[in-house]
């Protein structure tokens, strides 16, 4: 007997799940994919030109090498500012997140879940 209603249970959760159909062609999702992506491609696409760029300058020229403060040169410089550079996007897509997020619960009202 509890077979069939755990049957019953789980035929009611199918027939009630969402048509991902219609909410992939929704104008919310849209603007959630959008949005993601006009925020994630540009950072993504800053990261690793300033990335690559250490490693090429050191060892293609020896521009990075002159001194900037007393017997630092440019090269620590910018290898330090990596790290700052990773911790400003972490906090920059964080913040944006929760904005993503606002979008996805009103997708999720809007299909009804």
């Amino acid at each position: 007997m509890a077979m069939n209603e755990n049957t019953l249970q789980k035929a009611e959760t199918l027939s009630a799940s969402p048509d991902y159909t219609k909410i992939v062609q929704s104008p919310s999702f849209q603007k959630l994919l959008r949005s993601k992506r006009n925020f994630i491609l540009p950072l993504s696409l800053f990261f690793l030109a300033f990335y690559f760029t250490l490693p090429i300058l050191t060892a293609y020229t020896t521009v990075l090498n002159q001194p900037a403060f007393a017997s630092m040169t440019w090269a620590w410089i910018f290898a330090f500012a990596q790290f700052i550079m990773t911790w400003v996007l972490c906090i920059l897509y964080t913040k944006r997140a929760a904005q993503f997020d606002k979008l996805v619960e009103t997708i999720k009202t809007e299909a009804g879940n």
